[in-house]
């Protein structure tokens, strides 16, 4: 038996993408594997709630994951400490940070390369400690999984990791059934999700929904914003008060709700390492409108309609085209369904136990 210490310093209930990888990987592994034995190496505000979703015993850190001084202490120092003292095999890093070496072999996972690849979306001196701390841990690293080939291009580019370390697992929707309550389908509401850094591109959504004619404009509600969302001015600006619902914080029920009832999921990033809300959208049966990188083929394929992200025309363009078709809106249904069924949670979880199995034999 071999002990797997899972680095959970990030994992505050507010980290989105990452959180929601972590615990439906580690939800499907056995508390009783024959091989591998987890310990949770958690933040203060992960140890306060109920961990019951991970296989084995979670240890409280100590440390904030919300203090960044002391999380990005605790990521470069402290784990690889906490890893010798648990009588840890093998440590596993799943969101993109690590320490900056460690005795015990690291498997880390790196989402993405946002800093790296636009390091204009990033503030400041942000960048270049995110720069940095991913660099330290991807060279501490015996392996690198990753969530989409786009990913495994910028680790072997931008990180210069060799293509035969880094291994993609790419994620999946929670379910792959359109189930809400018996929520109804409407055909006049868009559903936007994410966080409100700048590469997301909702100022360009929200200029794409003013230039619909006032009496042809669906709503639009967007959510994920912590505190005073900063779109709030933008809609002021722009005259869509009636037309746009921020949102902040939702839970999955809420979230699930409203898949089940929007027309369609409009997804205008400008860079991601994977994509995962067009997936839970057409999970659910919801259409999507995504930005025409090659990532996100690699999310909807066939199932998608792609715009440009920067051009609010064509943005709005795509909308109505999409409102004024109820049957290209159902036959978009129908393949997002079919696209979504293609990924899987279990597939991640097997694949992720693999690498760590490899890594393992590897050191």
């Amino acid at each position: 038996m071999r002990r797997v210490l899972v680095d959970l310093l990030f994992y505050t209930g507010t980290k989105g993408g990452m959180e929601s990888y972590v615990r439906e990987v580690y939800s499907r592994f056995a508390a009783d594997d024959p091989d591998l034995e987890f310990v949770g190496w958690a933040s203060t505000e992960l140890a306060a709630t109920d961990t019951s979703w991970f296989p084995g015993r979670v240890v409280d850190s100590g440390i904030s994951g919300e203090d960044r001084v002391a999380w990005a202490r605790g990521e470069l120092f402290a784990i690889a400490g906490a890893a010798r003292r648990l009588g840890a095999d093998l440590l596993h890093c799943p969101a993109n940070f690590g320490p900056w070496r460690s005795r015990v072999p690291v498997v880390l996972t790196v989402h993405d390369l946002l800093a790296f690849r636009h390091p204009e979306y990033v503030p400041g001196a942000y960048s270049r400690i995110l720069r940095t701390m991913i660099r330290l841990a991807a060279r501490a690293a015996t392996r690198v999984l990753t969530v989409s080939r786009a990913s495994r291009d910028d680790i072997v580019g931008f990180l210069r990791v060799r293509a035969d370390r880094v291994v993609v697992t790419p994620l999946a929707g929670s379910r792959v059934v359109a189930d809400a309550g018996g929520a109804t389908r409407r055909d006049d509401r868009l559903l936007a999700v994410g966080n409100r850094m700048p590469h997301k591109g909702f100022e360009t959504l929200l200029e794409a929904i003013a230039r619909l004619d006032a009496d042809e404009r669906p709503h639009l509600v967007v959510t994920g914003s912590h505190g005073d969302d900063p779109l709030a001015p933008v809609v002021d600006r722009l005259g869509l008060g009636d037309a746009v619902t921020l949102r902040g914080w939702l839970s999955r029920d809420e979230l699930d709700e409203l898949y089940a009832q929007s027309t369609a999921l409009v997804f205008p990033t400008r860079f991601e390492g994977f994509g995962l809300p067009p997936l839970e959208a057409m999970a659910r049966g919801c259409p999507v409108i995504v930005s025409d990188l090659p990532v996100m083929h690699e999310v909807a394929g066939d199932a998608a309609v792609y715009v440009d992200p920067t051009d609010p025309g064509a943005i709005a363009g795509a909308i109505r085209s999409l409102l004024d078709s109820p049957a290209e809106r159902e036959r978009m249904s129908r393949a997002g369904l079919a696209r979504a069924a293609e990924f899987s949670w279990d597939a991640t979880a097997a694949a992720t136990r693999a690498a760590l199995l490899d890594a393992l034999s590897a050191s």
